[in-house]
């Protein structure tokens, strides 16, 4: 098991930039994979970033690429995501997510371990 806990959610204007952090307990954190998955009001969870065990892979969705970027420090079991550039749309619960494989790392579905997620509001 993987317990987790973000932080760094907040109130920003638009173009601005914000990170969030996540602290992953547990003996063998770089064993999993760590996601960032976003829900909006009224919305379905969509992915947003994934990187794998030894972080020398990332992936976004397209929405995002350019402007967040995900990484790791597996010395400090802690897994970030910088985002730069926001725009209102960004505005979501961003949940800080794990799972085992590297595979169907797009797939909000593969996640199952989550945090309680981080509110990011982003005003135009």
């Amino acid at each position: 098991q993987v317990q987790l806990v973000e932080s760094g959610g907040g109130l920003v204007q638009a173009g601005g930039s914000l990170r969030l952090s996540c602290a992953a307990s547990g003996r063998s954190f770089s064993n999993y994979v760590m996601g960032w998955i976003r829900q909006a009001p009224g919305k379905e969870r969509e992915f947003v970033a994934a990187i794998t065990w030894s972080g020398a892979n990332t992936y976004y969705r397209d929405s995002v690429k350019g402007r967040f970027t995900i990484s790791r420090d597996n010395g400090k079991n802690t897994v970030y995501l910088q985002m730069n550039s926001l725009k209102p749309e960004d505005t979501a619960v961003y949940y800080c997510t794990a799972k085992r494989y590297n595979n169907n790392l797009n797939d909000v579905d593969a996640y199952n371990y989550w945090g309680q997620g981080t509110q990011v509001t982003v005003s135009s």
